[in-house]
């Protein structure tokens, strides 16, 4: 084989002189040192190594030069046969500087827009090699490895694929903001050609710092975008097999990915609605799967989350577990949202645009900041707010629909927020007949918000009915069993429509238990036959713990008699199973 001869004398010139011939030479140098094992032929790979770094270096230049893949492949038509050889030497990369290069020279040939079959083509070959250098299946190419370097062939080829993400991982480091010259080429070019280049290795774990630095990498430039491919078959990996990726890198792919974010909702969605759990489990749940702390950080992604609450809501407004949900996370919302930074946040009317403005605060409010002895005020205030918004619907012409809409927004929001609701419960224990029309009108339209013309009116009746029987229950001496009864009656089925709601009983039911000034072995006993007759165990145990975890929280008032009597009750419940 002929030697490399000398280069004439450099020109004036920004593209570096490389030709055919020398492509070839250094081509049959590929395909000698592949083809054969023996020391003459490990002398001539290491005795040739640093003028090929300095050919490497020059093709590198060159590529990065011309204008497209097509054309290098025209003026080099030996190029991907020369670098392909080189990826599979051994002795070549094993040097960080030939193996960086090579590198470099691949990924100077991805195409971000492949305009034709070459660079079609040329992509479908890169994405294989890097591919291939993390899970290599070639026999005849491991065994060859395993006899030249004493390493196994896959340990062999993720440590080129570790180099190969250490380097990338640098360049996308780099952004506008840090090119010291004008003459500098902006690093966000390369952005999509790496990302849909990762499209093959996102199953591979040592490529999970290429992919997080991807994802997390600030939107500084409007040449900037991950490939669609990339980010669906990320998201696909995360929902299918399980891949895991950090805090920053989750949020940033469900800010990036529509479907990434509606798959994790619908799966939290899932797996509350599938399986039960107590309120403080719930909350755990919620909390750690990241969303509401996502939503605090983008209200883009809160107002995707939203409208899958709002259309579940629609088709199951009386379900319970649903709603559990609806609180538990905007809860957790509220949170993280307080714990932003002034500079970081933005106002609260960003989230909840289609909630009536007047009762945004005042709702999203938390009982905590407030005066507990402003509570009935406040309450009143809602109930008398809501109460108006509703009769307007009633009494709409054929701006009804609209009407209706303001009204279903301000029960969402309701229902949201619907620690006032809990508040409303536990005034009414202590509650006079005079003063508690507006509690129960407001915990009647938590429960019933869908007005059927008169049902309203029946249905706040009944929950009157059923806040006198618990009130005599709780003052009467002795007290009337009758009145225990028909307790059980509403909390049954009943045959006569529009029938009360089943859960608004039970919470006043539970609340009179653990607050009145009956001694805790008559609350027991009479929440024992309400609910043993009604077949309410579990549902009485939720509430029981959902009332624990406000308290807990401050939502609520408590002492510890109060605590004291919420426990003894749960083990009562716990006794009837």
């Amino acid at each position: 084989m002929s030697e490399l001869q000398p280069l004439s004398q450099p020109q004036q010139t920004a593209e570096p002189l490389l030709n055919v011939q020398e492509m070839q030479f250094w081509l049959d140098k590929a395909v000698a040192w592949g083809q054969a094992d023996s020391p003459d032929t490990q002398k001539d790979t290491c005795l040739h190594l640093n003028r090929l770094r300095d050919f490497l270096q020059q093709l590198l230049t060159h590529i990065n030069n011309v204008s497209s893949t097509a054309e290098t492949m025209k003026k080099l038509p030996l190029l991907g046969q020369f670098l392909g050889r080189l990826c599979w030497n051994p002795y070549v990369t094993v040097g960080d500087t030939s193996r960086r290069l090579l590198l470099q020279c691949l990924w100077g040939l991805y195409s971000e827009h492949p305009s034709n079959a070459v660079e079609r083509k040329a992509n479908q070959w890169i994405r294989k090699v890097l591919c291939q250098l993390a899970t290599e299946e070639d026999d005849d190419v491991a065994q060859a490895l395993t006899k030249r370097m004493g390493v196994p062939a896959q340990e062999y080829h993720l440590k080129v694929l570790a180099k190969m993400v250490a380097l990338q991982q640098e360049t996308i480091r780099k952004s506008c903001c840090s090119l010291s010259g004008i003459n500098q080429r902006c690093s966000c070019d390369s952005i999509l050609a790496t990302s849909e280049a990762c499209v093959h290795l996102i199953a591979c774990p040592e490529a999970s710092p290429l992919v997080g630095a991807l994802l997390q990498r600030p939107v500084t430039c409007v040449k900037e975008a991950l490939s669609e491919n990339f980010l669906d078959a990320l998201g696909s990996s995360c929902s299918s097999q399980g891949l895991s990726l950090d805090e920053q890198a989750s949020v940033s792919l469900w800010y990036r990915c529509l479907p990434s974010l509606e798959e994790a909702v619908l799966s939290l969605l899932e797996s509350v609605t599938n399986t039960a759990s107590t309120p403080q489990k719930l909350q755990l749940q919620v909390a750690q799967s990241l969303l509401p702390k996502a939503c605090a950080q983008h209200s883009s992604m809160f107002l995707v989350v939203n409208d899958i609450f709002r259309s579940i809501l629609k088709q199951a407004e009386g379900n319970e577990s649903i709603k559990s949900l609806i609180q538990t996370f905007t809860r957790c919302f509220l949170r993280e949202l307080a714990l932003l930074q002034p500079q970081t946040s933005v106002p609260l009317k960003a989230f909840f645009p289609q909630s009536p403005p007047s009762l945004l605060v005042p709702l999203s409010t938390v009982p905590s900041e407030m005066p507990q002895e402003s509570w009935r005020n406040h309450l009143n205030w809602l109930s008398g707010s809501l109460q108006r918004l509703t009769e307007e619907e009633e009494e709409g012409d054929g701006r009804s629909t609209r009407r209706h809409c303001a009204v279903f927004e301000a029960w969402f929001l309701l229902v949201r927020c619907a620690h006032w609701v809990q508040v409303a419960v536990q005034l009414l224990v202590t509650s006079q007949p005079e003063d508690c029309g507006p509690l129960l009108w407001l915990l009647t339209f938590y429960h019933h918000p869908t007005n059927r013309w008169h049902h309203r009116a029946v249905q706040l009746v009944r929950a009157r009915e059923a806040w006198e029987h618990l009130h005599s229950l709780s003052s009467a001496r002795p007290r009337p069993r009758e009145r225990l009864q028909a307790l059980v009656t509403l909390l049954s089925s009943q045959p006569q429509p529009p029938s009360l709601a089943p859960s608004l009983t039970l919470s006043l039911l539970v609340h009179f238990a653990v607050f009145c000034q009956l001694p805790l072995s008559a609350s027991a006993e009479d929440l024992q036959t309400v609910v043993h007759h009604s077949g309410l165990l579990d549902e009485a145990a939720c509430v029981l713990s959902s009332l624990e975890l406000r308290l807990s929280e401050g939502s609520c008032l408590s002492n510890d008699r109060v605590h004291l009597r919420i426990k003894e009750l749960q083990n009562t419940i716990t006794h009837m199973h």
